[in-house]
């Protein structure tokens, strides 16, 4: 399996890379009937497009997604969806100083090992820019969830350093780093600018909870609800841990403390096993959160090796996140959508 596609009944496959003429992603087992066009894709997509904040990069892309396929007459067919990004501001100059240089924290040296050669324009396939096609098949399933009144939000508790204290969802949107602490956000503002400074990134902290998630999602053994959305989150470039309900504070619980008592009706006191026991879920709201490591591309001159083996040093110049948040926020939003809507589908099969 060349590790490309993602999902069983509501599957996908994304394609392209970060410098190349377009990206996008093939979408198959989408179910006939949904409501789908171009404005509903470019809603979700503009969430993760360069520029958004102060800690994105330069780089103006449009990401005009263009469904080539499996929609007709505003509504879903139920055969493949094609949906193609182009690349319209690549500039490769500033990568073609150093493309026999492997770049510190990047895949640059574990991709030339597999594949004994790489593309070595912004990363290429290990690029971020590889989550376009991630978010437009995520905007679809996103649009099949809605169906069952399922909703799933993403935003920022953490930001080099700086955490939120307060979960006030309505400010989310308000501000740019997509946090719900506004006072918050205006810290994590005066630490990017700092970090921007000094040449070096930044990383933190990203809750995502999905409401409206029914009883009984997942599979034992192997592909159980929490499994599969961890393998989600990890298949994100930056993303270097994750978490599901109390995470790892449950290690600092008492049984009693961690279990959440059932209430009459099916409804739970706390919520520690963040929606999901026995990796399905209880209908109970579903947190998960995922670390986010700082961008690796750096103007900080750093130590490294050429082709040849040879010691060098490298300062990464162009046009490059400082964080990968806020961007990343709707990179994990739209992971949540494709695993709940592969749940939902597996789930009408056998009952």
């Amino acid at each position: 399996m060349p590790g490309n596609s993602f999902g069983g009944f509501f599957k996908i496959t994304t394609w392209g890379e970060s410098h190349g003429k377009a990206l996008g992603v093939v979408i198959d087992g989408c179910p006939p009937g949904i409501e789908l066009d171009e404005e509903k894709i470019s809603a979700m997509m503009a969430r993760r497009k360069p520029g958004i904040s102060k800690a994105s990069t330069s780089r103006k892309e449009p990401d005009k997604p263009v469904i080539l396929s499996g929609v007709f007459e505003g509504k879903t067919t139920g055969t493949p969806i094609c949906i193609m990004i182009e690349n319209k501001d690549h500039d490769s100059s500033a990568y073609s100083k150093i493309s026999e240089l492997f770049r510190p924290g990047h895949g640059d040296i574990t991709y030339q090992s597999k594949y004994g050669i790489r593309d070595w324009r912004g990363g290429g396939r290990s690029s971020g820019r590889e989550t376009v096609g991630r978010v437009a098949a995520g905007a679809v399933a996103g649009e099949f969830l809605k169906t069952h009144g399922i909703s799933v939000q993403a935003y920022t508790i953490e930001l080099g350093g700086v955490k939120a204290e307060k979960r006030d969802m309505s400010a989310v949107m308000t501000n740019q780093y997509m946090s719900p602490d506004p006072e918050a956000a205006l810290e994590m503002e005066k630490r990017v600018t700092d970090v921007i400074k000094k040449g070096d990134s930044i990383g933190g902290i990203v809750e995502i909870i999905a409401k409206g998630v029914p009883s009984g999602l997942g599979e034992p053994v192997f592909d159980k609800l929490d499994a599969d959305l961890a393998k989600a989150m990890m298949s994100i470039g930056a993303v270097k841990g994750v978490e599901i309900g109390a995470g790892f504070e449950a290690v600092k619980m008492l049984g009693s403390q961690n279990n959440d008592e059932i209430l009459p009706g099916g409804k739970f006191a706390t919520n520690n096993s963040g929606g999901i026991l026995a990796g399905i879920s209880n209908g109970d709201e579903i947190v998960i959160r995922v670390a986010v490591k700082p961008i690796p591309s750096i103007t900080k001159v750093q130590n490294t090796i050429d082709i040849n083996g040879n010691a060098t040093t490298i300062s990464t110049t162009g046009r490059h996140d400082i964080s990968p948040i806020p961007r990343i926020n709707v990179v994990c939003e739209a992971m949540a959508n494709l695993v709940l809507a592969d749940h939902i589908l597996r789930q009408k099969a056998i009952s």
